[in-house]
Formats: C-alpha cells, sequence, structure tokens
C-alpha cells in the first residue's frame, strides 16, 4: 500500500471548515455584546410637555353711558340801589328803527263770507211739472243690465228750476245701479216746468224728483 500525499485540495477544505467556525464564533460574540449594551442603555427620559393655555371668551355686555346735565346755572345776585338814586330810562329812538321802506305785516284778510244761497227751498208757488210725471216716466228706459240683474227701485233726482222753468244742477241723491241712475238723471234734465213764483216774479226754486224702476213680471 502506497501512502498518498495529501494535496494543496484536500488543505483547503480543512481550512474552509476552521474559517467558518471562527466566523460563527465571532458573529456570536458580537451579538451578545450588542445585546448587553442595549440592556444597560440608560431608560429614555420622558418629555415634559407644556401645559397648553385655555383661552375663554367672555361675552362684553356693553353699557349706556349716562351723561349728567350740568347744574343750572346760579341766579345773579340782587344788587341793592339806594332810593336816593334815579335810574336813568332808556331813550328809544323811533325814527332810527322806522324804515319806512320795508315791508310791513299786515294782518290776514278776513274770512270770506259763503255766498249766499240763490234759491228756494219753499216759495208761494212750487214749480209745475209739464206733462205730469205720467209723461216724465214714459220717458225712461229701462237698462238692459239692471234688467238682466234684477235690480229694481227708485231714484231720487235733486236739482234747481231757475226762473224760465229749466232744470240745473241736477244730481242723484239716491241710486240703485245698473244703469238706473244715469237714465233717471238723463229723464229729468229733458223735463220742462213752470217756473216758480214767489211775491209774484219766478225765482229759482230747489225741486226734487223720484223715478221708480219696475220690472214686469
Amino acid at each position: 500500500m502506497r501512502n498518498q500525499r495529501k494535496t494543496p485540495k484536500a488543505d483547503l477544505k480543512r481550512s474552509y471548515t476552521v474559517y467558518l467556525e471562527a466566523g460563527l464564533i465571532v458573529a456570536l460574540l458580537v451579538m451578545i455584546t450588542a445585546v448587553k449594551v442595549n440592556l444597560e442603555t440608560k431608560p429614555a427620559q420622558a418629555i415634559a410637555l407644556d401645559e397648553q393655555e385655555v383661552v375663554e371668551m367672555e361675552e362684553v355686555v356693553q353699557t349706556k353711558q349716562i351723561e349728567t346735565p350740568p347744574p343750572p346755572p346760579r341766579p345773579p345776585v340782587p344788587v341793592e340801589v339806594p332810593n336816593d338814586e334815579i335810574i336813568e330810562d332808556e331813550m328809544i329812538d323811533l325814527d332810527a328803527e322806522l324804515d319806512m321802506d320795508a315791508p310791513m305785516d299786515l294782518p290776514p284778510p278776513p274770512p270770506e263770507e259763503e255766498e249766499e244761497e240763490d234759491f228756494f227751498v219753499v216759495v208761494e208757488q212750487m214749480p209745475q211739472l209739464k206733462g205730469g210725471m205720467a209723461k216724465l216716466q214714459g220717458s225712461v228706459k229701462y237698462p238692459e243690465m239692471a234688467r238682466r240683474a234684477g235690480i229694481e227701485g227708485r231714484v231720487t233726482v235733486q236739482f234747481i228750476v231757475n226762473e224760465q222753468g229749466e232744470v240745473e244742477n241736477a244730481r242723484v241723491v239716491r241710486g240703485i245701479g245698473g244703469g238706473c241712475d244715469e237714465e233717471a238723471l238723463k229723464a229729468v234734465q229733458k223735463a220742462e216746468f213752470a217756473p216758480g213764483m214767489q211775491r209774484g216774479r219766478p225765482v229759482r226754486v230747489q225741486y226734487a224728483l223720484s223715478i221708480n224702476f219696475r220690472l214686469e213680471n
């Protein structure tokens, strides 16, 4: 049996195992040292936080400042005048203060008197309607609007009969509407009268007539 020489390849294998074990041991020592250092470190100090300020809002009630009125002025102290002292009257120059060219304040004019009524209400002989009420009533036309609405009643017209027997200032003093007032006013304005008489002469007389509006059944 011949002796075999160890080859360099066999030596590298053996040294590889040795190096591996040495590396593991070194790594283990490093880890143990690191853990020991962390365990022996000082505990972390707690950081003290500043206490937060709390701001409170209060509602301010506005008050009204009361102004104190100033005290009233003191009355003047009367000065005693000796009995033997003569107080001179102040002279008023009327000529200097009177201005003839200046407008003078005149009193207001007296109120105008109301004009007296130029007609009579009652006379010795009242006006007479020519043709009578039947003729006047026959000249009135029943308004179609009042007929459709069924409006009935009496319309009173007041007016003045002048010295010639004509109608003036006619106006409706009591109406029923529906066009009846206008028709009654037209009929009275066309009427003719014998004028009223007072002491034997024609005068203006206030008069009134009523026009009836009735629907036929």
